[in-house]
């Protein structure tokens, strides 16, 4: 009996990692499991390049449009989540293949998350408190200062996120991110890693013409129907927010768009400043499907 093994394929947003990852379920004959913390939810689509329609015919994907913008999704929630799916997948196939940018959840997936501690309730009261009168910048100045370590690649657009951070720290003083697992767990099926990266002109230039595709087919239209859930954690993130502040009538519409490039190439270098520093991750430019399929060929023999 061959042993079951999942390719992991990581990389920055916008590098190419759903139509590739597509090609090599379709190659393998098997299915895709997102490890992307904001396809998951069936509120959201244009703002977080849910793969389209047409692409989910062709494989079938795992946490894509899964949950509810009014639900508690998080790291040991993906855990979960994707190891009852890739047993799933493992009923049928030999391969199955992880692909997303959300490290956290890749992370947790490949070697599993040690609990946090319980945090100090008045601590907690009291950045919900100083967030709600001071606003996201002294938030995000107060985790920098605080926290360099989760600051350089956390989610730093989401309050929510940053005060998880804060309290955690303030709470136990230690960084959230010194809680994760120290000694991996130990899963049983073979876990190969794989990077897709690009130069990073050409990666902007990928962002910024995705964020222009995206205005198009209706991001604004969709942000304006999400009004009401706009202060759910789900929607303090790139592409949203930065639309809410236009509907606020704080800035025009050009200017929000510009902050959507800027924050999401932001968001791609936090990526890859994760990613890279995992050394058992094998790196290929996106046009490199036969090079990689090659080296998936060698790995699994």
């Amino acid at each position: 009996m061959p042993q079951k093994t999942c390719i992991v394929i990581v990389g920055p947003t916008a590098v190419g990692k759903t139509s590739l990852a597509i090609s090599l379920a379709q190659y393998f004959n098997t299915e895709i499991i997102s490890a992307d913390s904001r396809q998951c939810y069936r509120e959201l689509n244009i703002g977080v390049a849910t793969p389209s329609a047409q692409q989910l015919q062709q494989v079938k994907h795992y946490f894509i449009q899964s949950h509810s913008v009014h639900e508690e999704v998080n790291a040991a929630v993906f855990e979960n989540y994707a190891l009852d799916s890739i047993n799933n997948i493992f009923q049928d196939h030999d391969i199955a293949i992880v692909t997303g940018g959300t490290g956290l959840y890749v992370k947790a997936f490949c070697e599993g998350l040690d609990e946090i501690p319980e945090v100090d309730e008045n601590v907690r009261n009291k950045i919900i408190q100083q967030y709600e009168e001071k606003g996201l910048s002294w938030l995000q100045e107060k985790v920098s200062a605080n926290d360099p370590l989760y600051y350089s690649v956390g989610e730093i657009q989401n309050p929510q996120r940053l005060m998880r951070a804060l309290e955690v720290l303030l709470s136990t003083g230690r960084s959230i991110r010194s809680f994760q697992r120290q000694q991996p767990q130990e899963r049983d099926f073979r876990i190969i890693k794989t990077g897709l990266e690009l130069p990073r002109e050409q990666l902007y230039q990928n962002i910024n013409h995705r964020v222009d595709e995206m205005t198009k087919q209706g991001l604004l239209d969709e942000v304006k129907g999400l009004i009401p859930l706009r202060k759910l954690n789900a929607l303090q993130t790139v592409g949203y927010s930065e639309l809410f502040k236009y509907l606020d009538g704080s800035i025009i519409l050009e200017e929000a768009i510009e902050e959507i490039r800027k924050n999401t190439r932001h968001y791609a270098k936090r990526q890859m400043t994760w990613f890279r520093k995992d050394p058992s991750i094998k790196w290929f430019l996106p046009t490199e499907f036969d090079t990689l399929k090659s080296y998936l060929k060698h790995s699994l023999e």
